[in-house]
């Protein structure tokens, strides 16, 4: 429901009437900077400012003739006005008008993207503290490597989708930008105040030089913000998914009463949302190459870049919203299971305090070298072991690693059992836990 209603308002950015308001917006902000320098009277610019208005059918009427969008608009806006019509547009171009309108539109819509990623950094910290001791594996490439806990994870997550965040407001900046310099940006037909007039007026800051549009490397700067914003979210979601593999089974999406998995097989318990939420981010990405290839128009302008960003500002923020969201549900609702992290922190046989023991006999005079030789030919064995099917533990708790290494005698003749065991202590792991997360998430 929270889904539908949030994508119910960024589309509503992007309707058809939506755009035409924008359009009117700037009009009317143009009317009111040249009453301000003297050119329209105040009764003509009441009128406008009361009276102007458009009819979408009327529009596309007109448009069927012309070929031309802008003037089939302001043909139907003078059609709303009597004789003050004729000060509408003027000295302005229709990308004035068309870059300034959807700069408040992109303005908007980058406001939603921005409070949807801070709800989703909300989400993540609150996991990330709720799991700051959870103790799991930690995985290069695909293999266990050492303990750390889900709380890392997420923070690491967190960190990334901050960055992010300041991404985007950067981009805000950058695409908050309106032009009113005419049809080739020289000002000629128009003061520069007028441009700042209407800029003030409508929340904008004015483009320092402009030709007949606004450049288009504030729109790919946009479209690249939302690409890489997709890309850590993506991230996110594969490992989601990675983690509710059954033979891992250490998170999975929520399960909600009723949900069915599969049409034939009753068991399936599916990550259908993360893999959707993999799907959105691989569309958004594919947004940034044509918002790129639309920065090289020829010349003052060309209109190459129109028909492209048709596509992708509606659909890359309508999808970048919805995945925001959907995402933010899956980390509120994950199902996380502690004892299958331990389970499987324990499958290896305790190789994951592989280098905790190496990183001892160094200090006791044993080179490198011969300290990994020690260390690795009881770790092969205990990878043999696991080959032929031998439990990991034996009845006592102790893991193959602990046990290989408490026979060995070159090892013995530097390290007691004590020393040994000690080495296989979690604690070792997470003492900096917290330090960590104080660089991340302040005190």
């Amino acid at each position: 429901m929270v889904e539908r209603y949030a994508r119910e308002i960024m589309k509503s950015k992007w309707t058809i009437q939506a755009k035409y308001d924008a359009w009117l917006k700037v009009e009317k902000a143009a009317v009111k900077a040249w009453n301000r320098l003297g050119l329209i009277p105040k009764e003509d610019m009441d009128k406008i400012l009361k009276n102007a208005s458009f009819n979408i059918d009327r529009i596309d009427e007109i448009e069927r003739e012309t070929k031309h969008d802008v003037i089939a608009f302001l043909t139907s806006v003078s059609e709303s006005l009597g004789e003050e019509s004729r000060w509408v547009h003027y000295g302005m171009t229709s990308s004035d008008c068309i870059d300034t309108a959807v700069a408040l539109q992109m303005k908007e819509s980058l406001e939603l993207v921005i409070e949807g990623v801070e709800k989703l950094l909300l989400a993540l910290k609150k996991r990330a503290n709720e799991h700051k001791m959870t103790l799991m594996v930690g995985r290069s490439h695909g293999i266990h490597g050492e303990p750390i806990t889900f709380g890392l994870v997420l923070a690491i997550w967190y960190d990334e989708i901050k960055r992010s965040l300041e991404n985007l407001k950067n981009s805000l900046k950058v695409i908050s930008v309106g032009k009113i310099s005419g049809a080739m940006g020289n000002f000629a037909h128009a003061p520069l105040e007028l441009e700042e007039m209407v800029c003030e007026e409508l929340g904008l800051t004015p483009a320092p030089a402009s030709n007949q549009v606004v450049q288009r490397d504030r729109y790919a700067h946009l479209m690249n913000a939302l690409a890489l914003l997709a890309s850590s979210c993506e991230k996110i979601a594969v490992a989601v998914r990675h983690y509710q593999r059954t033979e891992v089974y250490e998170a999975e999406e929520f399960f909600s009463k009723g949900q069915k998995g599969s049409s034939a097989m009753p068991h399936k318990r599916n990550p259908v949302l993360t893999e959707n939420i993999t799907g959105l981010c691989r569309v958004i990405r594919s947004y940034a190459n044509p918002a790129m290839e639309n920065v090289a128009l020829w010349h003052e302008r060309d209109i190459s870049h129109s028909s492209v960003e048709r596509f992708i500002l509606p659909d890359g923020f309508i999808t970048t919203d919805f995945m925001l969201h959907r995402l933010t549900g899956v980390i509120e609702n994950l199902l996380v299971y502690p004892e299958n992290m331990m389970k499987n922190l324990n499958l290896t046989g305790g190789l994951v305090f592989s280098q905790r023991v190496l990183l001892e006999l160094p200090a006791l005079n044993v080179s490198r070298e011969d300290a990994y030789k020690i260390v690795q030919r009881n770790a092969m064995k205990v990878w043999e072991d696991l080959q032929k099917g031998k439990s990991a533990m034996n009845s006592e708790g102790e893991s193959l690693f602990l046990q290989n290494l408490l026979k060995d005698e070159d090892l013995r003749e530097k390290l007691s059992e004590d020393e040994i065991r000690e080495c296989f202590e979690y604690g070792y792991y997470t003492k900096n836990v917290e330090k960590i997360f104080t660089r991340v998430f302040g005190e």
